[in-house]
């Protein structure tokens, strides 16, 4: 065996070993996570999703409905992270 045939034989050995590294790494980042935490935060049921929905099937008449009106400033609290009536601190104004 001459030098040029070992040359060439380790060259393709060298890039076989590159190709076998770079599929296993491959395969290691295609696998997806095995626990997701987005859907264990969401209720299974949200009244006040469920609300907006009725609210937006209504319309134009949804801009006068009381209840509408209600139920989009809570999802807007809900979403600017401002807690609820039932989320806000009792108010003992300093008295024991």
């Amino acid at each position: 065996m001459n030098s040029k045939t070992a040359i060439r034989l380790a060259a393709i050995l060298f890039v076989a070993i590159a190709m076998t590294a770079t599929m296993i790494e491959m395969r290691r980042k295609e696998q997806p996570l095995q626990e997701s935490s987005v859907p264990s935060l969401q209720p299974t049921m949200d009244p006040l999703r469920s609300t907006l929905r009725r609210c937006q099937q209504m319309g134009e008449a949804a801009a006068t409905d009381a209840d509408c009106l209600a139920t989009w400033a809570r999802s807007r609290d809900r979403f600017l992270g401002k807690p609820t009536t039932s989320e806000l601190p009792s108010n003992t104004g300093g008295q024991e």
